[in-house]
């Protein structure tokens, strides 16, 4: 039996350890936030409709975007961006969404069509009981002209996007793309060449369509009308950067408080995301032809 004057020691390693091990799980601070650096623009001020007029709503600065057997929705920016912070706040649809994409994303398609850019966050329609992902993808020119070449890597989440808003944000900089949602950055994608980083001004899209053929658990369940409308909510859009037309001396937006790179706190959320809810990473794909991806040369998953 301990003695009596070791018994405080012994139950503060105890109570040390239980904490240590209950919150290595729990979900941890980034320490930074940039998503409260920025002040949100009104929708109309920095959007308009650009397909599926009649599916779109905007509501006390709450836009409602659905897709039934008719059409889906989508808009637009008023401006390109060449760099920036770009986040919406986006609640989903619960129930059977199976099909359905939600859409968050950066793109010159209507640009440089067959040749464009693209950064997306996607949310992948599900059945009921089992839960949304959520894709992230960075295409590289020529990504519509017959040679697809995604470098998608997909999560799952580690809350319902169903029951309340969830801030979801891409920071796009001349150094790297930044995927986060409610300010823990989830994907770094690193410009490793010229040849394989975005650099054409963007515009920023939100939409919902039918992609029954490839959406959820590569097309075996596909969109079932008879659950429409499907609809999404999209509010506090933050829309902050270097437009195209902007100054050569206009300053990119960098991921922490210390500029360039992530902070070691911001790394640590990150691999806590990545270590608990990523479910595919496009370079640890065997499937895949890496050549045409030389990135995978280097792990994608970065700290």
């Amino acid at each position: 039996m301990a003695s009596l004057h070791l018994l405080p020691f012994i139950l503060f390693s105890f109570s040390s350890f239980f904490f240590f091990f209950s919150s290595s799980n729990a979900q941890p601070s980034p320490g930074y936030y940039p998503s409260k650096r920025f002040k949100p623009v009104a929708f109309h001020h920095g959007f308009h409709n650009l397909w599926g007029p009649q599916h779109q709503s905007v509501n006390y600065g709450q836009v409602l975007i659905w897709l039934d057997r008719n059409s889906g929705s989508g808009f637009k920016s008023t401006r390109p961006f060449r760099n920036g912070y770009f986040g919406s706040s986006i609640k989903l649809q619960p129930g059977y969404t199976a099909g359905v994409i939600t859409a968050f994303y950066l793109s010159n398609n209507q640009a440089h069509p067959g040749f464009h850019d693209e950064v997306d966050i996607e949310f992948l329609g599900t059945t009921p009981g089992k839960p949304y992902t959520l894709q992230t993808n960075v295409y590289v020119r020529g990504s519509g002209d017959g040679r697809i070449i995604g470098r998608e890597m997909k999560f799952h989440l580690w809350f319902d996007p169903t029951a309340a808003f969830h801030h979801y944000a891409i920071i796009w900089n001349p150094d790297e793309i930044i995927f986060l949602v409610d300010d823990l950055p989830i994907r770094r994608y690193r410009k490793r060449s010229e040849g394989t980083f975005p650099t054409r001004p963007m515009w920023v899209y939100g939409s919902i369509w039918d992609a029954s053929s490839w959406a959820t658990e590569d097309g075996k369940y596909q969109a079932d009308y008879r659950y429409q409308p499907f609809m999404a909510r999209l509010s506090n859009f933050i829309v902050h950067g270097c437009s195209a037309y902007a100054s050569a001396l206009c300053r990119p937006v960098w991921p922490s408080r210390y500029g360039r790179g992530l902070s070691a706190r911001q790394a640590m959320a990150m691999g806590w995301v990545q270590r608990n809810f990523l479910v595919y990473d496009y370079c640890r794909d065997s499937k895949r032809d890496h050549s045409l991806t030389p990135e995978c040369a280097w792990s994608s998953i970065d700290d």
